[in-house]
């Protein structure tokens, strides 16, 4: 499709453990939840607790997704998996 953006990240919310690491280097992205989880500000559910945003620039999310202790984020650039 003509409108993909080159970047994706992806987030198995399930597996978060809430350390808050993606929220503080990603404030624009990622916010903590009531049940001590990180969200995805603006991604679609792709199914049960995997959530996916689409980007033009990954803006700190690989760095986020290195952060995370868990490697519950993922990101991806033209469709080959950056981490």
């Amino acid at each position: 499709m003509a409108d993909d953006k080159p970047i994706k990240v992806i987030h198995e919310r399930n597996i978060c453990i809430g350390c808050c690491a993606c929220e503080a280097i990603a404030p624009k992205f990622w916010i903590m939840n009531k049940d001590n989880k990180a969200d995805l500000v603006g991604a679609k559910k792709l199914e049960n607790e995997l959530y996916e945003l689409e980007l033009d620039a990954e803006q700190g999310n690989i760095e986020a997704a290195e952060s995370c202790p868990v490697n519950c984020i993922h990101v991806e650039e033209n469709g080959k998996r950056k981490i």
